[in-house]
């Protein structure tokens, strides 16, 4: 069983990730903001992280870079999850060291096979 951390603000979106993903048996861990999202990723190690972009206190492209430039979270699969659909966003994120960019509303099913593709 992987460990899952989902940094998203949306209660909502985070209830249909959450519905979206526990059938994979996966442990799944939870943050609201960005800031928290970061320490939860250098305390728990987790094996995939699921992130959004528009986040308080720090956004998603700040803390995917914070992490790659951490050696100790560098190699974290980082799978940014987010309403920002622009090519020029995904370039971005991408950029900043994310490993798959995937926009919302997702499919659930795409993002089991997203999942699948990292911790399987």
């Amino acid at each position: 069983m992987a460990k899952i951390l989902i940094v998203e603000d949306s209660s909502v979106e985070m209830e249909a990730i959450t519905k979206a993903l526990e059938p994979t048996g996966h442990e799944l861990l939870k943050a609201a903001d960005g800031e928290s999202g970061l320490e939860m990723a250098k305390n728990t190690k987790p094996d995939l992280l699921l992130l959004d972009i528009i986040l308080p206190k720090m956004n998603g492209f700040q803390v995917c870079r914070d992490l790659r430039s951490d050696p100790a979270t560098e190699g974290l699969k980082v799978v940014m999850l987010t309403s920002k659909d622009q090519d020029s966003d995904k370039f971005w994120g991408l950029r900043q060291g994310a490993d798959e960019y995937l926009t919302k509303p997702f499919d659930p099913e795409e993002l089991r096979k997203v999942v699948a593709k990292y911790i399987d």
